[in-house]
């Protein structure tokens, strides 16, 4: 069996990356100034199960330096 690619997972991973840090060195980030799980194998699990809360996300954006934001699409609703 195939095992599923989790295209959120592999952005968040990229930004990571790109931010200069590696995932280990983001959870000890995220545990001291969050309170998240110090356990680099709960993160990568919930990246790669999709179970990371919108609030983790955001978290996790703003500790990079970056913010998540809803933007409208064009068309869309309108």
């Amino acid at each position: 069996m195939k095992k599923r690619v989790n295209p959120v997972a592999l952005e968040i991973k990229s930004m990571i990356l790109k931010s200069g840090y590696t995932q280990s060195e983001v959870v000890d980030m995220m545990s001291a100034d969050y309170g998240w799980s110090g356990s680099p194998s709960n993160f990568s699990r919930k990246l790669n199960e999709g179970t990371l809360r919108y609030e983790e996300a955001l978290e996790l954006a703003k500790a990079l330096g970056y913010e998540i934001r809803w933007e409208k699409v064009r068309g869309a609703n309108d």
